[in-house]
């Protein structure tokens, strides 16, 4: 068992530091960080995420000898694993493995039943029977086992079931959500990727220059207006509303085009003598009236707030470029035409229980605004979007999503991408995207099939506890 876990440990490091390894990037141009300080927290992040893997090699070992129980039971425990990952310490659900499915349409429509955990179970049941038909042809035992040819016939049968099962579900779910979208009304939306460097950003010399750029893209429509445009987060590089000077120039340049506009701008309030800082995304009007104010809810560690800060002042003294932002409330909706939208302000569209619960709370749409200019030209941005393709599919709704450097576009509610940016351009991307109103059995019951597989990963080591102690 031992044995197991230092494995599961070595390929879990090795897995985290070559898939977060962007994060020195970020940490050392953006946040300042002495180059050893940023090696450091990503060893840290990546030895924590690589204790799941150590904990389910050992638990293979220790739990599973039998052929069919090591067949169907470790899916569900990889499940139950990567569920509290997403919860734990504020949670990291940063690519769950089933999002390595996100560009494969037919699998992924199980996640408006069953989540992003529902791929990710099919995905480890599909390597455990490859494992199982590999013991089996090879002759090698398992724990002292023979994996027989029943064995492997058995395990390779039930694969074969429930995969077909989910494939013939997603083709007639792709069809009746396709026919869904047609009825439904529609409103055309345009999304605009202004491409301002990282390094210009917050730099005020540069503030005017931010400002012209996205009004000047704005009014690059084709055709006929769009009935909403959206800009990026923080997209506005001051505090909209409140420097008056910044505020005017924006809404004078955009006073002309007849459309509603989401822009992304830090906000901050006076409450209790105290100021609290947001990062917002602001619904206003071509003249600047302001239809409704969306403050981000779930807030990245180490870049917005700073964790304990209470309880460890010392950790403010070793990252001081890190933001002190107040959190919004979660589940949050801006009323806009009649509809509701749900809003996810960059990191927050990893985590599914903010957009469902902004579904549940009637969305017809949902819009994501992000800067990733903070990723460089690394795989980050790329894996940053693959989430938004599961938060479309999972609640059924059309997706619209607005990047500083890309990747901007649209993802219908059956997960096609549409339109896509590349990255570092200037872009102007404009659809017609569906308003649906139906509720799918994932945004209504939530992670139930996640719930069930904790269930019997807590099952199975209850029942190993009970018989070495009764041994």
């Amino acid at each position: 068992m031992k044995e197991s876990f230092f494995l599961g440990f070595l390929a879990g490091i090795t897995h985290y530091l070559t898939l977060v390894y962007w994060l020195i990037h970020t940490m050392r141009t953006y946040g300042h960080l002495p180059w050893v300080l940023s090696v450091v927290i990503l060893i840290l992040l990546s030895t924590y995420l690589a204790l799941y893997f150590a904990v389910f090699s050992a638990a293979v070992s220790r739990f599973f000898s039998k052929p069919s129980v090591l067949f169907i039971i470790i899916p569900a425990f990889w499940v139950g694993l990567e569920y509290i990952r997403s919860f734990f310490l504020s949670g990291f659900p940063w690519e769950l493995i089933g999002y390595s499915q996100f560009n494969l349409l037919q699998i992924l429509q199980i996640s408006d039943i069953f989540g992003v955990y529902g791929v990710s179970f099919l995905v480890v049941l599909s390597n455990a029977t490859i494992f199982t038909l590999f013991l089996s042809l090879s002759g090698q035992k398992w724990q002292g086992i023979t994996i027989t040819k029943i064995h492997a016939l058995v395990a390779a049968s039930v694969f074969v079931f429930i995969f077909l099962i989910a494939w013939s579900y997603g083709t007639l779910r792709i069809k009746s959500i396709d026919r869904l979208a047609v009825k439904s009304p529609k409103k055309r939306v345009s999304v605009v990727q202004g491409n301002i460097k990282q390094s210009e950003k917050w730099d005020k010399a540069f503030q005017h220059a931010t400002i012209k750029k996205y009004i000047d893209l704005s009014h690059q429509t084709k055709g006929e207006w769009a009935d909403l445009i959206v800009w990026p987060e923080t997209s506005a590089p001051f505090y909209f509303l409140k420097e008056k000077q910044l505020s005017r120039i924006l809404i004078n340049g955009i006073s002309d085009i007849p459309s509603d506009f989401i822009i992304g701008s830090p906000c901050y309030e006076r409450r209790n003598n105290k100021i609290e800082y947001y990062n917002s995304a602001y619904l206003i009007g071509s003249a600047g009236n302001v239809y409704g104010r969306y403050d981000k809810a779930h807030l990245v560690p180490f870049g917005e707030y700073i964790p304990l800060k209470r309880w460890l002042p010392f950790l403010g003294k070793i990252v001081e470029h890190v933001g002190d932002f107040k959190p919004g409330k979660k589940g949050n909706t801006l009323q806009w035409n009649n509809h509701q939208l749900g809003f996810l302000i960059c990191y927050e569209i990893i985590f599914p229980n903010l957009s469902r619960a902004m579904v549940k709370n009637q969305a017809a749409m949902l819009v994501n605004i992000t800067n990733d200019a903070w990723y460089g030209r690394t795989s980050a941005p790329y894996q940053h979007f693959s989430k938004a393709v599961f938060r479309a599919v999972e609640n059924r709704r059309a997706l619209v999503r607005s990047a500083n450097t890309g990747i901007s576009g649209f993802i219908d509610p059956v997960g096609r991408v549409i339109e896509p940016t590349d990255l570092f351009q200037d872009a102007v991307r404009e659809h017609d995207v569906p308003l649906i109103k139906e509720i799918s059995f994932y945004t209504r019951f939530g992670d139930l099939f996640a719930i069930c597989c904790l269930a019997v990963m807590a099952l199975v080591v209850l029942v190993d506890f009970i018989r070495n102690k009764q041994n």
